[in-house]
């Protein structure tokens, strides 16, 4: 079973992994987004995307005073950020192994997980 939120640089993605750090508004978001992932989001594919993560019930507004809204993200956010951390892992995993340089594990023992390709 997979996040369904699809690779590592979809904004669906970066908006959740930034938002994992705290509330942020639009622009605050889009300037951590840059600074972690080396991305920029333009206005039109920011706030599309933090609509269809709204009404996912994955991030949701915070009250404020002025023009700025900030996001935080949900208890549904964090685990399907979560599970889109293991989906990447898992892929890195097996394309570090097809490679023949196999990552280590991170010491918990385990080894790469399956992964759902399916849409």
């Amino acid at each position: 079973m997979g996040s369904g939120l699809g690779r590592s640089n979809e904004p669906s993605v970066l908006i959740l992994t930034s938002l994992a750090s705290g509330a942020k508004h639009g622009y605050a978001l889009t300037k951590d987004i840059e600074s972690f992932a080396g991305v920029t989001l333009g206005p039109g594919t920011l706030y599309g995307a933090i609509a269809r993560l709204e009404e996912r019930g994955l991030i949701e507004p915070m009250p404020t005073d002025d023009r700025r809204r900030p996001y935080r993200i949900t208890t549904s956010g964090l685990a399907a950020l979560a599970a889109a951390v293991r989906d990447m892992r898992t892929l890195a995993d097996e394309g570090a192994m097809r490679l023949g340089r196999r990552e280590a594990t991170n010491g918990l023992g385990r080894g790469p997980t399956p992964i759902a390709l399916s849409r």
